[in-house]
């Protein structure tokens, strides 16, 4: 199974900026719509943005224009370039596939994902 390890997380204040980075393994990552997901405490994991293996990107509402995810097929890696942060955007952030069951996805493994906090 496809494992995934997250890293690039930190402590920054409200306006900042982090890059976010995802190493995969595994041949199939190049052929799957890849995602970011974040889970804060108290709240269910929420899909944040994903990619295709083309490079389609969609977004949560909350997220757009402040946040872009991208992909390097070459590396196995996934990106997630976060500006404008709002205290709001504070949680755990992972990455994965994205989980579409309609197509028949599957998760690869998860991470222990990457912290991310936003000081007012």
């Amino acid at each position: 199974q496809v494992q995934f390890v997250e890293s690039g997380g930190g402590l920054v204040q409200a306006g900042g900026s982090l890059r976010l980075s995802c190493a995969a393994s595994g041949s199939t990552f190049r052929t799957k719509n890849s995602a970011w997901y974040r889970q804060a405490p108290g709240n269910q994991r929420e899909l944040v943005a994903s990619i295709s293996s083309g490079g389609f990107a969609d977004y949560v509402d909350s997220v757009k224009g402040r946040f872009t995810i991208s992909r390097d097929n070459a590396k196995n890696t996934v990106d997630l370039q976060m500006n404008s942060l709002r205290p709001e955007d504070t949680a755990v952030y992972y990455c994965n596939f994205l989980l579409r069951v309609f197509r028949g996805d599957s998760w690869g493994s998860w991470g222990q994902g990457t912290q991310v906090t936003v000081s007012s």
